[in-house]
């Protein structure tokens, strides 16, 4: 099965939602995947009809998938969304699937949910057996985490837009390409050290680690993922969080947040497309 990044013209994607059942249904899940409808014109194939779908794991109702589902169903690659927040459990071997997703939330790595010892166990089976694994904010503190890193408090809490620094290395440029700086969505609270043999790929003038790789994993601590809807969500469900710690220097109110997204997002999809693109070269074939 060869993996390449193609120009998809002349195919449209549809995204279809298969619910599995079990004996318990905490258990059920969503299985996403894209159907030709076309011969696809590319030099090289990009076959999925046989490749194990990418788990992606949502930990809180507002805190999806966003923009990473629709380039995966752009690109007709099939994912499945293990709802932690409602109840589905951990799988417990990585390779059952192509790649493994954990996104944002708003517990920390360190508290006691019975849930986490399972998802850092799962992380380092998937490091074991080289299945490659993204993180976005909570998920890419669950990733340092698991493989030796330390999450801690942040010097300040980061909310909103903010300007986030790509670092001179040669990793970061193979991750970025051309880009050297973009407007990142932040909201956390905490930070991560960087496991042994992680190469620090992002930073900000309020947290220095942005995000970093360890081979064909990726880990971030701001939002690439970020839509409008996610946006105003967040927005409403945090808004005394955001009051609360409005004399932060990194915390805009909830109207410049959304008053900025219009011009910004497409900027940050631009960014998110150019790392998901890369990190699909180590999907398990």
């Amino acid at each position: 099965m060869l993996f390449v990044s193609c120009s998809w013209r002349g195919y449209r994607v549809i995204r279809s939602r298969i619910l599995t059942h079990s004996n318990s249904p905490s258990k059920s899940r969503w299985i996403h995947g894209g159907k030709p409808q076309s011969k696809l014109k590319c030099s090289t194939p990009f076959e999925t009809t046989t490749m194990k779908p990418i788990a992606i794991f949502r930990h809180s109702p507002t805190e999806g998938a966003g923009y990473f589902a629709t380039f995966l169903n752009e690109h007709a690659i099939p994912w499945e969304l293990i709802r932690i927040d409602a109840g589905d459990k951990v799988p417990h071997n990585a390779r059952d699937f192509s790649g493994l997703v954990f996104m944002g939330g708003p517990m920390s790595v360190n508290d006691d949910l019975p849930w986490i010892p399972f998802a850092l166990a799962l992380i380092r089976d998937a490091k074991t057996h080289d299945v490659p694994l993204l993180g976005h904010c909570l998920g890419g503190q669950l990733i340092s985490k698991a493989l030796g890193g330390v999450v801690s408090k942040n010097p300040v809490k980061e909310i909103g837009w903010g300007k986030t620094e790509v670092v001179d290395n040669d990793t970061a440029q193979a991750w970025f390409g051309e880009i050297r700086t973009f407007d990142s969505f932040h909201w956390h609270g905490e930070t991560f050290s960087l496991p042994q043999g992680a190469v620090p790929l992002l930073s900000s003038t309020h947290c220095a680690n942005q995000g970093y790789a360890l081979g064909k994993h990726l880990a971030l601590q701001c939002h690439v993922e970020m839509t409008e809807q996610m946006i105003r969500d967040w927005c409403e469900v945090g808004a005394d969080e955001v009051a609360a710690s409005a004399s932060s220097p990194a915390v805009q109110s909830t109207g410049t947040m959304q008053a900025q997204m219009h011009d910004k997002l497409p900027d940050l999809h631009r960014v998110a497309a150019q790392l998901y693109r890369h990190w699909l070269h180590g999907l398990v074939k």
